[in-house]
């Protein structure tokens, strides 16, 4: 198995490869990648918490970015489905691409256009149209990245999708704050919502440079489909009729449970169970029903051969047959690993920014510490991780990752028990994001070893979208929590959440090894003459 080796090139080769055409497209298009996600997340609940929103309310915010945590269920939509139009004029990718990069800039304006303290549903509707439409565009980067350049030149697309990633997050996180203090002429007494309704249609701007690489690059060679050949437009109606009987039936039970659900979290309450552990139990539950239903749509839909059974059967259940046939029982604890390695950094970091908010850091604080020096310790922290894991191997640097990304939760602890000092948050900044560059970047190299490139795009949105689907649910009642324990104990709790997954990768290393020693013994004789 890849993940429990390495290799490497010379310092010369790799700045060759850097300065390949393909590989400076896709610093462009991390950025366009990296820009919405803190305007769903920190920048989004900075703007709120001024707002006057509650704590509990703001960290729920952090739901509207489960769009990447189910992005692999509309994914074979865009890997199959054509574009009118688009598609016969700038090529599968790319049309796609364009679409999703337009939908981003559309659910920013709309966001703008709303102010939270008079129509906070709708701010939260254009937070959802968000999420969806940035993690669409995640899908079509993965794929075009990874069909855009050879398998030798993946490591460097990957390196600076990462580096332009980090830049986005930094205009989103940064630049948003710094430019809301701007626009408000300084005064961070008074909530402005004029600011940062032009911080949101300023970050709309930005995505011109996604829109404009996106132009400009050439698409894939030998990237069509088989699908393409196999099917016609009646079956590609079906199956996007498929998905939209099926969101649609996630959606309708989502609404109609709200009385149930908010009946069962009455009852556990009355019973003795905490009002926060209750909350999260009956969503929890209302999320499932959801799931299940929309399952059963389409199923129904399959069934009664309105969806095309052989479309579906190769798009859905190809790749989870192929992983499971590859790695067998072992499967299951690598996809428990996967859902659960990040949950320490998610959770605490839900409601970091409102911390710092709430700790008496200034707008100016945060920006120049937690996001423009935390980006470059962040980008360091990556560094580091690569050459570890080439030095040491993947799985080692895994576990490294994990134990740093849970003790430096600890520091926070230590941080809300003091009075605000811009260098104890610097110290504090630069422990946390180096040790998650690191987890990061032995992460990725994980993620990457785990896909079968006949369904790399397929595959690596699962283990992308499951990575954060349990721990942005958690991170959805993290406000909640802080507002029952106190910043200092929710620390140290999150911190504890990151220990388990330290003995699951260890077992995990060691199952893969052992089925690394059957493989290498059975080669000989499968090798040897009669």
């Amino acid at each position: 198995m890849q993940l429990l080796n390495s290799s490497s090139r010379s310092w010369g080769e790799a700045w060759q490869s850097f300065k390949h055409p393909r590989v400076i497209s896709v610093l462009f298009l991390g950025f366009s990648a990296g820009l919405p996600i803190l305007l769903i997340f920190s920048s989004l609940s900075i703007w709120l918490r001024e707002a006057g929103v509650e704590r509990s309310m703001v960290t729920f915010f952090s739901w509207a970015a489960l769009g990447y945590s189910f992005k692999f269920v509309w994914a074979p939509l865009v890997d199959r489905v054509p574009l009118p139009w688009l598609t016969k004029s700038l090529g599968r990718r790319r049309a796609w691409l364009l679409l999703a990069q337009f939908a981003v800039m559309a659910a920013l304006l709309f966001m703008a256009s709303n102010d939270p303290v008079y129509g906070l549903t709708w701010v939260a509707v254009g937070a959802v149209m968000l999420g969806f439409s940035s993690a669409t565009q995640d899908i079509v980067i993965d794929a075009y990245r990874i069909e855009a350049a050879e398998s030798d030149l993946q490591a460097m697309m990957s390196s600076a999708y990462i580096a332009g990633y980090r830049i986005g997050m930094l205009v989103a996180g940064a630049g948003s704050l710094a430019l809301a203090s701007w626009f408000s002429g300084g005064d961070e007494t008074v909530y402005n919502y004029e600011a940062w309704a032009s911080v949101y249609r300023c970050m709309a701007v930005f995505m011109l440079v996604g829109v404009a690489t996106t132009l400009l690059i050439s698409e894939p060679e030998n990237n069509q489909s088989a699908f393409s050949q196999q099917y016609g437009t009646r079956d590609y109606v079906r199956f996007l009729g498929l998905f939209v009987v099926a969101a649609g039936a996630f959606v309708a039970g989502f609404l109609l449970t709200s009385e149930i659900t908010a009946q069962l979290k009455s009852l556990m309450v009355d019973v003795g169970v905490a009002a926060h552990v209750a909350g999260f139990f009956s969503e929890t539950f209302r999320l499932i029903f959801s799931v299940a239903l929309g399952g059963v749509a389409a199923w129904l839909m399959i069934h009664l051969n309105v969806a095309p059974r052989g479309m579906v059967r190769e798009t859905y259940v190809a790749p989870f047959t192929d992983f499971f046939q590859r790695y067998g029982k072992l499967a299951i604890y690598i996809l428990l690993l996967v859902g659960t390695y990040r949950i320490a950094d998610i959770v605490m970091g839900a409601v970091a920014n409102v911390f710092y908010k709430d700790m008496g850091y200034s707008k100016d604080q945060i920006a120049a510490v937690t996001k423009t020096f935390g980006l470059l310790m962040t980008i360091a922290g990556g560094f580091l991780g690569g050459l570890l894991a080439l030095r040491y191997g993947v799985m080692k640097i895994l576990w490294v990752g994990g134990l740093l990304a849970a003790v430096s939760n600890l520091l926070f602890s230590l941080l809300a028990q003091m009075e605000p000092e811009t260098w104890m948050l610097a110290v504090v900044i630069a422990a946390d994001n180096l040790s998650a560059g690191i987890a990061s970047a032995a992460f990725i190299a994980f993620l990457s070893g785990l896909t079968n490139r006949a369904f790399t795009a397929m595959q690596y949105a699962v283990f992308s979208s499951l990575m954060t689907l349990v721990p942005k649910l958690m991170a959805g009642y993290s406000g909640t929590v802080v507002d029952a324990v106190n910043y200092p104990i929710f620390f140290v709790g999150s911190a504890i959440l990151g220990l388990p997954v330290l003995l699951l990768i260890r077992y995990v290393q060691k199952l893969m090894e052992k089925s690394e020693e059957c493989q290498l013994k059975t080669v000989p004789e499968e090798a040897a003459p009669d």
